[in-house]
């Protein structure tokens, strides 16, 4: 096991998937974070440990919060990336296991990290990595959140129905692990969600269960989505009276409307099932085994 990670005690999962999302860059509106925790949440994950935070934050950057105890004992909670782990297997993962990843997007030696996330995957037998993150784009509130994948396995994503992304320039912790963990042979993909950019620092519930529903079809999973979907309600509703009161604002998302509109009535295609994006996904695990 890699030297920057603490280890508290070893996860025994069946055929586990590893899935991070970092607070930060990667994160608009807070959508990869909040899905991440949305998995813990549902699957009563457990902490296992967490990557050495001396070696990838900057105390300076990225603060430690002093934080009181019973209103008395004053604690410093240090900035870090914790491990936790499912039960064995989760039905709401398609029967697998899951590690994930989360806490802020580091500061220092994104590789040295990006290793370390390789070496422990292989040492817990992961068998595919996802990364989840969020960008602010030219989207409006009040259509389906867009979402983009990247896969070693191009037919992965065409038949989730989804475009691969084609973005450019800068990138963070989630693009650099998801292309370092597929040059070092393990299958990874990466979900990102668009989110509205006049809404950048508004809470996603959105956002957060499309990216969840793009990963319970990868998986071929299911979970209850009622709560998100109630809160994607009440932001919806609340964001469309907040924008209604600027005539501004609203001519400007009706702008936005009209483009997406246009561009859906050309993209339109038929999903495959759930299983069937299940059987691609072992039958490319499968084959992957076999090569190495």
């Amino acid at each position: 096991m890699t030297e920057f990670i603490n280890l508290e005690w070893r996860p025994e999962l069946e055929r586990p998937v590893l899935i991070a999302g970092f607070t930060g860059w990667n994160d608009a509106a807070e959508a990869a974070s909040f899905a991440v925790s949305t998995i813990g949440e549902a699957s009563e994950a457990k902490r296992f440990g967490s990557f050495d935070g001396e070696e990838f934050f900057d105390y300076q950057s990225t603060r430690p919060q002093i934080r009181l105890v019973e209103g008395v004992t004053r604690t410093v909670e240090w900035p870090e990336n914790p491990l936790s782990a499912t039960g064995a297997r989760v039905e709401t993962l398609g029967g697998r296991g899951a590690v994930l990843l989360s806490g802020p997007e580091p500061n220092f030696r994104w590789r040295a990290f990006s290793q370390g996330v390789v070496e422990l995957g292989r040492e817990l037998d992961v068998r595919l990595v996802i990364t989840l993150g969020a960008l602010l784009a030219d989207v409006p509130h009040s259509r389906p959140v867009s979402i983009a994948a990247n896969a070693q396995d191009p037919s992965l994503v065409e038949n989730l129905g989804l475009s691969a992304s084609r973005y450019e320039g800068p990138t963070g912790i989630t693009g650099v692990l998801h292309r370092y963990c597929a040059s070092e042979g393990l299958p990874a993909v990466s979900f990102w969600a668009s989110v509205p950019h006049y809404l950048p620092s508004v809470p996603s519930a959105p956002a957060a269960l499309a990216l969840l529903t793009n990963l319970q079809t990868l998986l071929g999973g299911s979970f209850d989505a009622s709560h998100l979907e109630r809160s994607s309600e009440d932001y919806q509703r609340q964001v469309s009276a907040a924008v209604a009161q600027d005539q501004d604002l609203a001519s400007y998302v009706r702008m936005l409307e009209e483009r997406y509109d246009e561009q859906a009535e050309g993209s339109e295609r038929n999903l495959p099932s759930g299983d069937d994006l299940a059987k691609e996904l072992e039958h490319f695990l499968r084959e992957k085994g076999e090569e190495e």
